[in-house]
């Protein structure tokens, strides 16, 4: 049998990008380029460099389960050394030459004639392959919130993913606006230096306290030489999380232990009333994203922090003024306002057989088979697409559950050169219908949240374990998809 292995093309160089590219080259493809648009690899732990930014998951599962790191400087690893970590691996694997910096995708279109897509970028350059990979992810776009007057504030002000650094705030008075995963963590971080820091909040959040803990240079001798060990640890973190996981559709009794722990927390740490009944959610635990920190209410409770729950009317120059007339005075302000989800592959333009575009394809929700590939989307394959985002547990796996999965159908390709592979809408269809029904089953169909998009659809999240998903994933059924001849 004959065997041409194809061209591939991947879009960004995060963790998705990252671990395709190295899935690729374990298994021996090695004609693919990686376009990024930004200078450097590493995605949004390289965009995130607001102060305290860090991840919620273990960092021992937060991580390639081939390409562990032994000496991680804490259980909960800031940004800094999560980045780190992947510009370590793309040095390593000898990806760097195979990135295209500074390349900002436009388009994307797929030829019929040929069976090859095109990638424009946004200087004029076009890439050619006969495979497309988008490995942009869910969380790179900032969302800016829709409040009158932002234009109009005369102090500096900007998006927590877009930190200014060169922004002084010690001694100032700076408004917070939005309490989500970034809040939690740059809040207590700028709180000892600022002169006064005003939250404002429109939802409170489950919030529970992280088993954190500092590795000292005993803990990587011990998981650099130890066998076993640092797979014991990264198995009890796996198990632990998928244990919880269940709670999100099978065993929905599990979600009370997790308000448990999240109420005793918020008792522990605010002892206010007032303060405590702001902060209480009045939505069921896991419907929002569950937030950990061990510091995000002691610095709510210190002296020079105001937390505000009225509604915001509008931004005006000295400050932010509430629906009840208070204008609270402010010299900068952060937006803590989270991303565009649901928007997965914006602005990019994706164009598949016979013309059709993406965003047409989308229109009432983004959907795709195991969340990896579109009908009308020949040879084109998603990482971290729609409804595969976790409430619980480590997205990295998933990424890698979808790489070897993506390997599979390359290697089927290769297998059957002059050949296009692309799923069926029935595999599409059920696929979805049954994602969907599950989901109805968990907490994230009962309130809004960046989960669901304008229409309400859930189109970001998985609705059970990183375990189901793998066995969903861990073969490809060639008869989900329809092998076509080229021309």
């Amino acid at each position: 049998m004959s065997t041409t292995a194809p061209s591939i093309i991947i879009i960004g160089a995060g963790f998705s990008g990252l671990g395709m590219a190295m899935e690729l080259r374990r298994n021996g493809f090695d004609d693919f380029t990686i376009l990024e648009r930004a200078a450097e690899p590493g995605g949004v732990w390289r965009e995130n460099t607001y102060p305290g930014a860090a991840c919620d998951v273990p960092s021992p599962l937060y991580s390639y389960s081939y390409a562990p790191k032994p000496d991680w400087p804490h259980r909960y690893s800031g940004a800094a050394d999560i980045l780190n970590y992947l510009e370590s691996l793309a040095a390593e694997n000898d990806l760097l030459e195979r990135i295209r910096f500074g390349a900002d995708v436009t388009e994307a279109a797929y030829d019929e004639s040929t069976g090859t897509w095109t990638v424009r970028i946004a200087d004029g350059t076009h890439y050619t392959a006969d495979v497309l990979i988008s490995a942009v992810g869910q969380l790179s776009r900032p969302q800016l919130p829709t409040i009158p007057g932002r234009e109009r504030f005369e102090g500096p002000s900007f998006h927590s993913a877009q930190w200014d650094h060169s922004v002084d705030l010690s001694g100032k008075r700076v408004a917070v606006i939005g309490t989500g995963a970034s809040a939690i963590q740059f809040v207590p971080a700028i709180q000892p230096r600022v002169a006064r820091l005003t939250v404002f909040q429109r939802t409170a959040a489950w919030v529970v306290s992280r088993t954190d803990r500092e590795y000292r240079p005993f803990h990587h001798a011990l998981f650099r030489h130890v066998p076993g060990l640092r797979l014991a640890q990264r198995l009890w973190v796996w198990c632990f999380l998928e244990f919880f996981a269940l709670g999100l559709a099978d065993l929905p009794f599990l979600r009370r232990l997790v308000a448990s722990l999240c109420r005793a927390s918020l008792h522990r740490e605010v002892r206010d009333p007032d303060l405590r009944a702001a902060l209480t959610p009045d939505y069921p635990v896991l419907c929002k994203r569950v937030l950990f920190s061990n510091d995000y209410y002691p610095a709510l409770v210190q002296p020079n922090v105001d937390v505000v729950t009225t509604a915001i009317a509008e931004i005006v120059p000295e400050g932010v003024r509430t629906t009840d007339g208070v204008v609270h005075p402010a010299d900068v302000i952060v937006y803590g306002t989270g991303f565009k989800g649901s928007e997965f592959l914006w602005p990019m333009r994706i164009l598949g057989r016979d013309g059709q575009d993406l965003a047409d394809a989308w229109t009432g929700g983004a959907r795709a088979y195991l969340g990896m590939t579109v009908p009308h989307f020949p040879n084109m394959f998603l990482l971290y697409g729609p409804n595969t985002n976790l409430g619980i547990g480590s997205i990295v796996y998933m990424i890698e559950c979808q790489s070897r999965y993506i390997r599979q159908a390359l290697t089927h390709l290769t297998t059957h050169p002059g050949h296009t592979l692309e799923v069926t809408e029935q595999a599409a269809r059920d696929f979805d219908a049954h994602t969907q029904h599950r989901l109805r089953r968990t907490p994230w169909s009962s309130c809004s949240s960046w989960y669901r998009d304008a229409t309400g659809r859930i189109t970001n999240n998985w609705p059970g374990t990183v375990t189901a998903y793998r066995l969903r994933t861990r073969t490809l059924h060639p008869t989900d998809y329809t092998l076509a001849r080229i021309g």
